[in-house]
């Protein structure tokens, strides 16, 4: 019997431990670790600071649901993984061996590479953990005591750029509900190239849909944006020009920000002195089937992994890994462990599409990339009300899959195939 460990308990460990529980069934040990009791649902963050939602709506406890599917959970941190001796450290002193790693610990949040980014200690909110959105929603509370300017946007570095264009909109459209829109002015600081651009080059026509949806809003914007430093009440942001040469400096003054900050790969990775695991950035470096080239028996899934960018641009922006971008790493992991289990090579390889909802707070805008990465051999973009309707179904049904401990129901991928949407190559 091998045993199989699952480290982290998000949007790729929860359900790449169910997938690869259901692949190999009893016959081999399935382990999770995380550091946390509970699955957060983090697509839905942004909704938490306006109280849309409250951060217990989108927890769910593990123990229960992984016993039952008898997958063994070890709630306790992680201080070091050590592939020499197919083993975890953990924080109590303790270690767990495995045979096979799965990485799907997600980012460590890299508030410490901006002066004054972040919620602590610094003078931003977030939205990356649900945490987070609940200290965004007392922040934003004494806002709407005395309004003023806001700022949303991501710093230099950033990949994950969706969640600000939502977290933007949605507090615009709450603005709007409180017929206090005009006592408000809006930016959008982005270290993309230009609006739409999401860390992919764009997809379809998010350059003109979003653009136009912060027109429509009348929200300034700037791009090609590197935050210098944020101190209370002022952001300070150097615009560069396609060469990279400094352009315009700009003091934008704020009563509420989040900012999206640049990620690293988690300490546990980053410091762990494996040579060949990860990249100067922490990532996990795996090859077509999410195996690592120099741990054979080490995998990885998620946000954790290293992608090159999809291009270059004149402020470092990362690419981001989506949902079922990485839904679709799942598939191919538990697949190829399976296949090694058996004495078979891997040969499954990931479809990396990506099928994303932005909420815009009553509107939103759809996009479908296959594969996400260009070149693509489809790109599809579209917006509306039904997106935001769309965005809401969708979390109540992942919510339910991770409650029911479900990596991927027949319909879903009956529906998704029709479509043209696979998980694997």
């Amino acid at each position: 019997m091998a045993r199989i460990v699952v480290l982290g308990a998000g949007i790729g460990g929860v359900p790449m431990a169910y997938e690869m529980k259901e692949t190999v069934g009893n016959a081999h040990e399935v382990v999770v670790i995380s550091d946390s009791p509970t699955f957060h649902f983090v697509p839905s963050n942004p909704w938490v600071p306006p109280k849309w939602r409250k951060p217990e709506d989108l927890k769910i406890e593990l123990a229960p649901v992984m016993a039952k599917k008898g997958i063994n959970f070890i709630q306790k941190a992680a201080t070091k993984v050590d592939p020499a001796n197919n083993k975890i450290d953990l924080a109590d002193g303790t270690s767990v061996e495995y045979d096979y790693l799965i990485i799907a610990t997600g980012p460590r949040l890299a508030f410490d590479e901006v002066p004054g980014l972040g919620p602590h200690g610094g003078h931003t909110s977030s939205v990356c953990h649900v945490d987070h959105a609940a200290l965004a929603a007392e922040d934003w509370d004494k806002f709407m005591a005395d309004p003023g300017p806001i700022v949303v946007g991501a710093v230099q570095g950033a990949s994950c750029f969706g969640p600000a264009y939502e977290y933007l909109m949605i507090l615009e459209t709450e603005l709007r509900k409180r017929k206090i829109r005009d006592k408000v002015p809006m930016t959008f600081v982005t270290s993309e190239p230009y609006i739409g651009h999401l860390g992919l080059g764009g997809v379809g026509d998010t350059k003109g849909l979003l653009e136009s949806a912060l027109r429509d809003k009348t929200i300034k914007w700037i791009t090609n944006a590197k935050v210098d430093r944020i101190e209370a009440g002022m952001m300070f942001v150097t615009e560069v020009d396609e060469d990279g040469n400094d352009k315009k400096k700009h003091e934008v003054p704020f009563k509420h920000s989040m900012m999206l900050p640049a990620f690293t790969g988690v300490d546990a990775l980053r410091h762990c002195g494996a040579e060949g695991l990860t990249n100067p950035r922490g990532f996990v470096i795996v090859d077509q089937h999410q195996r690592n080239p120099t741990y054979k028996n080490i995998y990885s899934v998620g946000v954790c992994i290293a992608l090159p960018p999809v291009e270059k641009t004149p402020v470092p922006t990362g690419t981001p890994k989506t949902g079922y971008m990485i839904e679709s790493m799942v598939t191919a992991t538990a697949h190829n462990i399976r296949d090694e289990l058996a004495g078979k090579q891997p040969s499954d390889m990931p479809s990396l599409s990506a099928l994303c909802l932005a909420d815009l707070g009553d509107t939103g805008v759809a996009f479908l990339a296959v594969p996400q990465i260009p070149p693509r051999n489809t790109t599809w973009s579209n917006h509306g009300k039904w997106v935001h309707l769309a965005k809401i179904g969708f979390e109540k049904y992942f919510m339910r899959k991770i409650k029911n401990g479900i990596s991927e129901p027949f319909y879903e991928r009956m529906i998704l195939k029709f479509l043209g949407v696979v998980r694997l190559k």
